[in-house]
């Protein structure tokens, strides 16, 4: 491990877990985290996030940070999703190395030194893989389509988007903005800017206590947000790119509807009929001005928010 500053607070690994209804599970899950703190002798802090529970989760969460000064606690006013509750413990979180996991005991926190060891290794982000999940196919047949879909658009090769388990570097929680449902896509943001990706496989556990906060509208949210991803990643800096690409597409279609429509009149004296192809060819040009016109007016409007700034992040700089 790094050498510890003197100044600041910093500390060695910081854990940061979400969680909403999780009071059966707390207890056994520090108990297993500061058992890792121990054993690699570093200085750590566990930080629980409560999402709103309506259980007593944050009882048990007071209880532990009287008993011992290396958990922290913080709790929403009401339930505003996992994003949001990673970003809290972003900003609060002190460590060189920022671990993050659920708190319903389904992931292992003896994986956390094989995640430290990753990113002492040169990664920035390691992403922990389920290869092996105890959970219904309701869930991991999604799951499947759902990585393998995220993998191909985002072009980052890992196995497993929605996997809790996850190590970074300090600075990467640091560069990253959370909302949304778009902390399954810190993997590729980080890549985006720089950042080392890797993973590695991870021991997961059954449910034992409570029940999934998965469902169909995760799912969907989960896709929606990859077309946000998408945006920011590929075309915040170059709108025109997108926009006049699908611009283009369309204006093209219509040109060669048009000019058919062109040629039959000058073959036959009409359209013979075909007015719906007509409007259509009509409709799809003024489409393609008009997606044309809208990328031309975000790329004003991304070169002004740009001003003088540069489209990078610097990792290090020697000399002049």
């Amino acid at each position: 491990m790094e050498e510890r500053a003197a100044a600041g607070g910093a500390i060695d690994v910081s854990v940061v877990v979400p969680l909403l209804n999780e009071e059966e599970t707390l207890r056994e899950l520090k108990r297993g985290v500061t058992e890792q703190f121990d054993r690699g002798g570093w200085s750590g802090e566990i930080l629980f996030v409560d999402d709103g529970s309506k259980d007593g989760s944050f009882d048990q969460i007071e209880e532990m940070a009287a008993q011992d000064p290396r958990v922290v606690g913080i709790r929403f006013r009401r339930n505003f999703g996992k994003a949001a509750a990673l970003a809290a413990g972003f900003d609060e979180a002190r460590g060189r190395i920022v671990i993050t996991m659920d708190a319903d005991l389904q992931d292992d926190p003896a994986e956390i030194p094989r995640l430290v060891g990753k990113i002492e290794e040169g990664l920035d982000v390691v992403s922990g893989w389920k290869k092996k999940r105890h959970d219904p196919i309701s869930k991991t047949l999604p799951s499947k389509l759902f990585n393998w879909v995220t993998a191909k658009l985002t072009g980052i090769s890992i196995h497993d988007f929605n996997c809790g388990l996850k190590g970074y570097r300090g600075e990467v929680v640091r560069e990253i903005d959370l909302y949304g449902e778009l902390h399954r896509y810190i993997p590729a943001l980080a890549a985006w800017k720089g950042f080392r990706v890797g993973e590695i496989e991870v021991t997961h556990h059954p449910r034992r206590f409570g029940k999934s906060k998965y469902g169909a509208r995760r799912f969907l949210n989960g896709f929606l947000d990859l077309l946000t991803v998408m945006l920011l990643t590929k075309y915040t800096l170059k709108p025109l790119h997108l926009f006049g690409m699908v611009g283009t597409a369309l204006g093209l279609v219509g040109a060669a509807i048009s000019i058919y429509m062109v040629s039959l009149k000058l073959r036959f004296g009409d359209i013979q009929g075909r007015v719906p192809l007509l409007s259509l060819g009509v409709l799809l040009i003024i489409m393609g001005m008009q997606f044309l016109s809208t990328g031309l007016l975000a790329e004003m409007i991304a070169s002004h928010r740009a001003g003088g700034k540069r489209g990078y992040t610097v990792e290090r700089k020697l000399g002049r």
